[in-house]
């Protein structure tokens, strides 16, 4: 094959992909009567064409007659109807399959049952076939190829990428580049200080000198003398100070551009890394966009009419989390049809529809992604996966008034390798490794996988794993002084509990709060206790215990931690952990050179459902969480008319050990400073309010000497030189823009002012 074919053919892959998945989607709306048919008859026409481009007649004819019966519909000649709907389907399901197979060896796909099938559903005569194009014409007028090669078109690999990433990434170059050359110019503003010192070293120098030659000598004290003297230089001196004052001015002005300047390469920087990690991403249709046919094949195969929808392939992932997954995905897939998808007579018996569907689908959620395999099949037989658990050991025998195992725990069952409900190994399953190998997958990803059964029937495998394979968003926290990433998917939130508001359970410390509607009783475990320090207790604080609330599928577990640091996306790299197994997933680097081990908050779970009563037994009970010697606790007041604002930034404040109070404008927080009800140590004021503006409370604190001392930070989104300098004047400690707002300078700002 030469290379135009084969860059002919890498580009037809794509283009006859989004045509089908366009035309597929709009036959999948809820209402007919919406469907955009001049856009679907256009792509038909396009398809037919590219078709022809690339010399594959089958594709060419069943996108002709595709393209004639939506224009009859448009014309208003046809309806669109349930039979003219599956004839459609069966012609893009062949399409697919004619493509695929052009590229592989010769197979058994033929586009006879579809033609079929479109000319019965056409009113009147039919349609003609297209002219065939001489040979000498297409060698005449080729077309023009796709400027992208594809990735086996040589020895390296090639990415598809979009201009306006390109344009992005430009332009995320040149805002960086521009600010490190705003940096450089505080290198002619040190020199021109240093420069300044010298000449004031000199100065000082011919003062000195002056003061000793010229002290008379005489009559008169000492003290006279030196007063005589000193009148002599006054005019010196007043000068000498003046420009001792407008150096200290320089300095310290400098000191605040540093630090801006220092913030805007950090976000110039990171903005860069982020446009050239999504360059880095590709269309999950380039690995998944043959799964369809591959999964028709396998059920036709096994006599059973399956219908494959994927949802979400135009979702950008890194490429190596793609390739991945393919594997495992394709493992769920079969297994989809050998398990779930029953025979058609006994779907009718069961009042469903004949053919049987199963769906891909692939979606962004909290900057990872979730990818669901789902059917309408039998579901899953929770006997069996009970009966072949206890055959393996893996859960005990139960009486037979016994509760059963709760759900979440014995569909987790299903992924330890070897288990297999399977009566017998045929092609597609019975040997037990496939889900073994979904779970394996997930772990590697640093990820994590789920089933549960769908209502009224069907069966939902859930993976969730990082959109880019080495990078993620850790929450960082301290237990026992070792630093901690919990993957932030997992966290449901962050909690400040009162010790003596944890309750003992059968001995064990638990927390009763309100969970999406519901009031639950989770466990509080200590973190270290479950990271290598099996009796260690729960870490206590001024009266509090602070804990990471994490999820996996139906269970919630809390656990206690010192302190939180902060959110960041950050390289992890693999680890063999010794002594904890798997549920350390990787490292990440901290600034100090030391590693923070990264935690798998599903695993960690696990571990104490297994090992609860021998960790609570271990030194967490009652007497581990009495309260310590009540310290005073820094009280900060925020101001500002947004709810939203105020509670991000209480949740901020709260989770470094801060006291919050809020007011909702300047009017409400002067009152609550004047009252004396509460020691307010620092205030962190918006600027634009009702009734009075952060301006103003800062003027009206400044102006009252019992509350003058309190340092305030301004926090606002006006940002012109002109505010920033009114602020400053007005006396504000600090004035941050909510434009380039980072947690982590308000709380440095907060520790150097306190």
């Amino acid at each position: 094959m030469t290379d135009i074919r084969k860059q002919l053919l890498a580009a037809f892959e794509v283009e006859h992909r989004e045509h089908l998945h366009a035309i597929r989607s709009a036959l999948d709306g809820a209402d007919r009567s919406t469907i955009d048919m001049a856009d679907v008859f256009r792509r038909a026409h396009s398809l037919k064409g590219a078709a022809r481009a690339v010399d594959l007649p089958a594709v060419e004819e069943v996108a002709h007659h595709l393209e004639a019966l939506f224009s009859r519909i448009l014309e208003g000649r046809q309806e669109l109807d349930k039979p003219t709907i599956a004839a459609v389907r069966l012609s893009l399901d062949t399409i697919e399959d004619l493509v695929a197979e052009s590229s592989g060896p010769a197979g058994s796909a033929s586009a006879e049952a579809a033609l079929q099938a479109l000319k019965s559903t056409s009113p009147g005569e039919r349609p003609a076939a297209p002219p065939p194009q001489k040979a000498e014409e297409r060698k005449d007028h080729p077309p023009k190829p796709d400027a992208t090669p594809p990735a086996d078109a040589g020895a390296g690999t090639y990415l598809r990428v979009a201009a306006e990433q390109m344009e992005q990434l430009s332009s995320s170059m040149h805002a960086l580049v521009a600010e490190l050359q705003d940096d450089e110019a505080f290198d002619d503003t040190l020199r021109q200080i240093e420069v300044e010192v010298r000449g004031l070293r000199r100065g000082w120098d011919a003062l000195h000198a002056q003061l000793v030659s010229t002290a008379p000598a005489g009559k008169g004290s000492a003290a006279e003398r030196t007063g005589r003297t000193t009148g002599a230089a006054t005019p010196r001196l007043r000068d000498f100070d003046q420009d001792l004052k407008a150096l200290f001015r320089k300095l310290s002005a400098l000191a605040r551009s540093r630090k801006q300047s220092s913030w805007s390469i950090d976000q110039a920087a990171r903005q860069l890394r982020d446009d050239i990690d999504r360059i880095s991403l590709v269309a999950a249709e380039t690995v998944f966009g043959g799964f369809g046919h591959m999964v028709r094949e396998i059920a036709r195969e096994e006599g059973r009419d399956v219908h494959v929808r994927t949802i979400g392939l135009d979702l950008q992932v890194d490429r190596r989390v793609l390739q991945a997954l393919k594997d495992p995905i394709m493992h769920l897939l079969r297994n989809a049809v050998s398990h779930g998808v029953e025979p058609a007579p006994e779907r009718a018996g069961k009042g469903k529809p004949e053919r049987a569907e199963i769906v891909l689908e692939l979606a962004s959620r909290g900057g990872r992604l979730a990818v669901s395999i789902r059917d309408d099949g039998r579901g899953p037989d929770l006997q069996r996966i009970e009966k072949v658990a206890i055959g393996r050991g893996l859960l005990a025998p139960r009486a037979e008034d016994a509760m059963p195992p709760m759900l979440d725990q014995l569909l987790s069952l299903v992924f330890t390798p070897g288990f297999s409900t399977a009566d017998e190994v045929d092609r597609l399953s019975g040997r037990g490794m496939g889900l073994s190998v979904v779970a394996e997958a997930a772990r590697k990803l640093h990820g994590s996988v789920l089933m549960r059964p769908r209502f009224p029937w069907g069966t939902e495998v859930l993976l969730n794993v990082p959109l880019t394979a080495a990078r993620q968003s850790l929450l960082l926290v301290e237990a026992e002084d070792r630093m901690y990433g919990v993957p932030s998917h997992a966290v449901e939130r962050l909690l400040r509990l009162r010790a003596e508001s944890l309750e003992s359970v059968e001995g064990r410390p638990t927390i009763r709060i309100e969970v999406r509607g519901q009031d639950v009783v989770i466990p509080v475990i200590a973190l270290a206790a479950l990271t290598g320090s099996p009796n260690a207790q729960i870490p206590i604080e001024a009266g509090n215990v602070k804990a990471v609330l994490v999820r996996h599928g139906a269970r919630h577990c809390a656990f206690a931690v010192n302190a939180f640091h902060d959110v960041r996306t950050m390289l992890v790299n693999d680890v063999e952990a010794i002594g904890l197994d798997a549920m350390v997933s990787g490292t990440v680097l901290m600034e100090d050179e030391m590693p923070a081990l990264v935690l798998n908050p599903e695993l960690l779970i696990d571990h104490w459902v297994r090992n609860e009563s021998r960790l609570a037994a271990g030194g967490m009970g009652l007497s581990a969480w009495a309260p310590d010697k009540e310290r005073h606790a820094t009280t900060v007041l925020v101001v500002d008319d947004s709810i939203t604002t105020r509670t991000l930034e209480k949740s901020i404040l709260e989770a470094q050990g801060y006291q919050v109070l809020l007011s909702v404008d300047g009017i409400d927080a002067l009152n609550v400073l004047r009252s004396g009800e509460t020691m307010v140590d620092l205030v962190v004021a918006d600027v634009e309010m009702p009734r009075m503006d952060g301006f103003g409370l800062l003027q009206a604190i400044k102006a009252d000497a019992r509350i003058s001392s309190i340092p305030v930070i301004l926090m606002t989104s006006r940002a012109d030189p002109e505010d920033v300098r009114r602020g400053l004047d007005l006396g504000a400690s600090a004035y941050i823009t909510k434009q380039k707002f980072d947690q982590r300078e308000l709380l440095a700002t907060i520790g150097q002012l306190l």
